[in-house]
């Protein structure tokens, strides 16, 4: 069947690993490289999956967790790839913040995957900083050829990242503030610029939850595009820690 999406489960796994490499993609994006033996078997079959991370949250006060895409996992070298969006808050990015090679690394998941087929004719994917890892892993997997386009709202061009990909990818770049992260405006007049190509296209969105329901909602109701074929999900909540909202399709 054309256009078949499915939900995979996995078999839900806590994993203690070994932290190999410590890089910034960019200023404020931080890449982490994962190993150990633990690793091996690690699945995920979708670009916008999403682990658990785990960091103490100090003495006496418990663990704390927050997802995260795995941005890259190469099976050869047994490694997971993860990204960081440094203007976030909270125990786990200060962890990764100050992370060392040969630290320990803890993980669960991924829990799932929504595996979205290739035989889309093009794509389109929006979203902010947290939205990166997704929106990068997702261009580098699409097959050669593919049109796909990606508007993304960071704070200035030393946040703009290239993409390792034979897709046919147009980068549209909105600079702001990262005060305004919690506004739709500056993406919301990208997508408004953008004319769909013809055939059939996905839809990905990903950003505070505010600023997605805003963009969800023009991209049904004055594109008219189809709702089996649109993902949006509130990455964060302003003013909530630790909380993401999902929107039905």
């Amino acid at each position: 069947m054309k256009h078949q999406i499915n939900r995979v489960r996995h078999e839900l796994q806590r994993r203690s690993l070994v932290v190999k490499a410590v890089e910034h993609v960019t200023p404020n994006m931080l890449r982490l490289t994962l190993g150990g033996e633990e690793l091996s078997g690690f699945t995920s079959l979708a670009p916008d999956d999403h682990i658990k991370v785990f960091a103490s949250e100090g003495e006496g006060e418990g663990t704390a967790m927050r997802d995260y895409t795995p941005r890259r996992y190469d099976a050869e070298t047994n490694e997971l790839t993860v990204d960081f969006a440094l203007h976030e808050a909270g125990p786990v990015t200060a962890w990764a913040s100050g992370v060392k090679v040969g630290d320990e690394a803890r993980i669960g998941g991924p829990r799932g995957s929504l595996v979205v087929p290739q035989d889309f004719d093009w794509w389109l994917l929006v979203g902010d900083e947290t939205a990166l890892p997704a929106i990068g892993r997702r261009i580098e997997e699409l097959a050669p050829g593919t049109p796909v386009t990606s508007i993304v709202a960071v704070t200035g061009a030393d946040e703009e990242q290239t993409f390792q990909t034979e897709a046919n990818h147009e980068a549209i770049w909105v600079h702001r503030a990262a005060a305004q992260a919690g506004e739709a405006e500056p993406l919301l007049a990208a997508l408004r610029r953008f004319v769909p190509p013809s055939g059939d296209g996905f839809i990905f969105i990903a950003a505070e939850g505010g600023v997605t329901r805003v963009l969800r909602s023009y991209v049904l109701e004055e594109l008219g595009h189809v709702p089996q074929w649109l993902k949006a999900s509130g990455y964060w909540v302003k003013g909530a820690a630790d909380t993401t909202e999902k929107f039905e399709s």
